[in-house]
């Protein structure tokens, strides 16, 4: 199962999130919802890279599915976006998906 948490502080901004795991929906080269996650996280770390002022810091492992996503400034309104986007994509994922992934909010 894939296990994703996003990061907020108190007034409810996004600091990051982190996501681990398979899904486990088919074999390897085949799993829809692997693929549909890895996706969304790789190009949401890319766009706050490329199209905001914020410099995530990124840690990875393929082998366990582990990404974790941390922002070391106030995520800019661009960022704060795309973090819902994200979470928007992941979630209507869960809506159809619940035996293979699962989304919460921390707050930090």
């Amino acid at each position: 199962m894939i296990r994703t948490a996003f990061y907020q502080n108190s007034d409810g901004r996004y600091l990051g999130f982190q996501t681990r795991g398979h899904a486990g929906y088919a074999e390897a080269g085949y799993d829809i919802v692997c693929a549909a996650v890895s996706a969304l996280v790789t190009n949401t770390v890319n766009s706050i890279e490329l199209l905001t002022a914020n410099h995530p810091l990124v840690k990875t492992d393929e082998e366990t599915g582990f990404m974790a996503v941390k922002l070391c400034e106030a995520a800019t309104p661009e960022a704060e976006l795309l973090f819902q986007s994200l979470r928007c994509g992941l979630e209507a994922i869960e809506k159809e998906h619940s035996e293979y992934i699962h989304v919460v909010s921390k707050e930090v």
